[in-house]
């Protein structure tokens, strides 16, 4: 049977993936073995800025020592029980989550997707149960460029020929409408049928789109009007990444539904969770849905210390410090590759214009062999999300990287 070992080259590790496993993902030729902070490390041992952070599920950094302490601790006593009985985690858990949020319950899941299926099924529920929407005729309004995850469901309202192409037929009951448009919100919103509005605060796989100001706070006002829930993704936007706690914080909006993951753990273990209040949680009654895995004892653990890091290390303004430092650095790099830069706190983008046959991917590679990993999305969009424990120093060194780089081409 053919293992590896430590004498096992980078070359070999990288084949044994694309001999083994599913080709349903193209990463950067580099084999990371270990972790610390905002560094990690090959097998080769050359370190590296991680400028991706797992799609913001390592906003605490590698390894964070408080929150790897907590998992550790809780395996030893009581890893899983099941939802078939109590332990003496999850209260604790849901106590602390909902009061951090401000909301009366919570619903613990695992992934991301799984989070965004939750939401997706309470608020039909809450549809037909408390505004009266006939069965099997409520309607979910959605953005296009939207991401929420690869399910059959989720992908059944995607705009992107990669997530949906050849997965049909698909789950009826959505209704996808331009991003950052009010107007067209306004407009589906006539329909009685429609329980909820779901969006993401900033889309962050489109490219870091981020809305005009006073979009989120204003598409809420038009949904409170209509009796429509507003489910805010915060997936990829939350735990302080943005700037603030929630991205819609920045907006003072406090959505009705909110689904949470990949930070919520600090990236060392699968957690995810959908807050909201008693009128719209408890219309799902025992045995509608659930989750093995949902809500036990080492993801508790992991999800409190994960969120204590977040306040305790005050990462919120940090992020929002750091992330106009860095945006001004890059719009200051004389380069005429980079043909925009966007984003809010340490969530930030660069379009690249392609050059002499050169793209995104490329300057991607480059970055790579001068140490710092980053990734491409939709092209000619490189997406910046460092973890949020960064230094002004460091930053300052990757800005000179990044800086240098382009230059090169």
């Amino acid at each position: 049977m053919e293992t590896m070992t430590s004498s096992t080259s980078a070359e070999e590790i990288m084949a044994m993936e694309d001999k083994y496993g599913a080709h349903n993902y193209h990463p950067l030729p580099v084999v990371l073995s270990r972790g610390e902070g905002v560094f990690v490390w090959d097998v080769d041992g050359k370190r590296y800025y991680d400028f991706l952070s797992a799609y913001s599920a390592v906003n605490q950094g590698h390894c964070h020592p408080k929150i790897v302490g907590a998992m550790t601790d809780q395996a030893q006593k009581l890893a899983l029980t099941s939802r078939a009985f109590y332990n003496d985690c999850l209260g604790e858990y849901e106590k602390y989550v909902t009061q951090y949020f401000g909301f009366d319950k919570v619903l613990p899941m695992n992934t991301g997707a799984e989070g965004v299926e939750t939401a997706l099924k309470l608020v039909r529920k809450w549809g037909h149960k408390k505004k009266g929407i006939p069965q099997n005729e409520s309607k979910i309004i959605v953005c296009d460029g939207n991401f929420h995850g690869r399910t059959i469901t989720i992908v059944s309202f995607s705009n992107d020929p990669e997530a949906c192409d050849d997965y049909g037929p698909f789950t009826p009951g959505f209704v996808s409408i331009p991003y950052n448009d009010l107007a067209s919100l306004e407009k589906e919103l006539e329909d009685p049928n429609v329980c909820a509005f779901m969006v993401e605060p900033i889309q962050g796989e489109a490219g870091v789109f981020v809305p005009d100001e006073g979009y989120l706070s204003k598409a809420f006002d038009l949904c409170k009007s209509k009796n429509v829930l507003f489910v805010a993704d915060e997936v990829q936007t939350g735990i302080a990444r943005t700037g603030k706690l929630l991205a819609c914080d920045h907006e003072g909006v406090h959505p009705d539904v909110l689904i949470l993951g990949k930070a919520i753990s600090g990236g060392v273990f699968p957690v995810s969770a959908v807050l909201a209040d008693d009128d719209i949680m408890l219309v799902i009654k025992p045995g509608e849905h659930g989750s093995t895995f949902g809500g036990n004892p080492i993801a508790c653990k992991v999800a409190i210390a994960a969120l204590d890091v977040i306040r305790d290390e005050d990462l919120a303004n940090k992020a929002e410090r750091l992330g106009s430092l860095m945006r001004r650095e890059l719009e200051n790099i004389d380069t005429d590759m980079i043909t925009l830069v966007r984003g809010k706190g340490l969530l930030n983008a660069i379009v690249i214009k392609s050059k002499d046959g050169k793209e995104a991917w490329d300057v991607c590679l480059a970055l790579k062999e001068n140490g710092l990993l980053a990734k491409p999305t939709h092209g000619d969009i490189i997406r910046f999300a460092p973890p949020l424990v960064i230094t002004e120093e460091q930053l300052m060194e990757c800005v000179e990287i990044i800086g240098r780089t382009i230059q090169q081409f």
